[in-house]
């Protein structure tokens, strides 16, 4: 059945608690979640979106309720907290939209576009074309924008096997399939989103060279058959501390580990604790609340 609305559920709050509303929001619905800022005001709005009315609605707004009150109780001020539930038509929800996604290059090897760009590739410049969706990842978060510039920096390197680890979108894993990567594999726990990644992989003319599957971080081998030459994994800090050894088993010895999504006091904790394993970190970025890094595994 073809789906005319969505659903948004928002957390109003201050811009000293968006980083941590941001993580509270994922957590509840157990999918990323997005944030805009009114500039005059200071108030950001924390967002997920869904695919139909949530059942449960009173149990989940409890949750955001108590875990607003957590943030208050370590400091922070989440205030105003005011919690929304509201159906927005299909076409008004994506127009809304276009004022926050724009056209990103990353060099000469890659652009990133949404449908109603009129950026076009330079000569030899790999072309992305995605409109944001539920299963959220454009290139526009920090995150993502790090991942994406380290498949860039790898694509000449002689091997060239990607893992996409909670794939969302699915751009990671059709940015590396364009610039060549092969086998490109991709998996998320969120069946919503291995169907958006495979549209989006077809949109872009990849899906044939994509493995798309439904799958979870914690159910990957700690001895794989395959292993990978670049791995990407763009989750919370505490699913990449708790699976960390399958992560790294995941990458052949000389490969790179991307890790992403770790906000910037956390990432301490998470790199010492992937060296413990043997890795070595290469590469990093602070942007804002977030810092990534890339991993060299021996």
């Amino acid at each position: 059945m073809k789906m005319t609305s969505v659903w948004q559920v928002s957390l109003l709050t201050s811009r000293e608690a968006e980083e941590a509303a941001l993580e509270l929001m994922a957590a509840v619905f157990s999918q990323p979640a997005s944030s805009y800022e009114d500039l005059d005001s200071g108030i950001c709005r924390i967002s997920v979106y869904l695919t139909r009315r949530p059942v449960n609605w009173a149990v989940l707004r409890g949750e955001i309720i108590a875990g607003s009150n957590r943030l208050r109780a370590c400091g922070l001020d989440p205030a105003p907290g005011k919690i929304s539930l509201q159906e927005l038509g299909r076409k008004n929800w994506a127009e809304s939209w276009k004022r926050h996604f724009k056209s990103m290059s990353f060099g000469k090897a890659l652009l990133v576009r949404p449908t109603w760009s009129r950026a076009r590739p330079a000569h030899g410049q790999a072309e992305v074309v995605l409109d944001p969706g539920l299963s959220f990842g454009t290139g526009q978060h920090p995150t993502t924008g790090f991942c994406l510039a380290q498949i860039v920096a790898a694509r000449k390197l002689p091997g060239r096997r990607f893992l996409d680890v909670g794939t969302g979108s699915g751009i990671l894993a059709i940015c590396a399939a364009k610039l060549g990567f092969s086998p490109v594999v991709a998996f998320d726990n969120d069946p919503e989103s291995i169907r958006v990644a495979a549209q989006n992989a077809r949109r872009n003319h990849v899906r044939d060279h994509i493995q798309i599957d439904r799958g979870d971080v914690a159910k990957l081998s700690l001895k794989p058959r395959a292993r990978y030459d670049l791995v990407c994994a763009n989750l919370i800090a505490n699913l990449l501390f708790e699976h960390r050894d399958r992560l790294i088993a995941s990458v052949r010895s000389g490969g790179t580990l991307v890790l992403a999504g770790i906000l910037a006091q956390e990432f301490d904790l998470v790199q010492a604790a992937f060296e413990k394993r043997g890795t070595e970190l290469i590469s990093s970025r602070v942007e804002k609340e977030w810092k990534s890094g890339a991993f060299q595994v021996r």
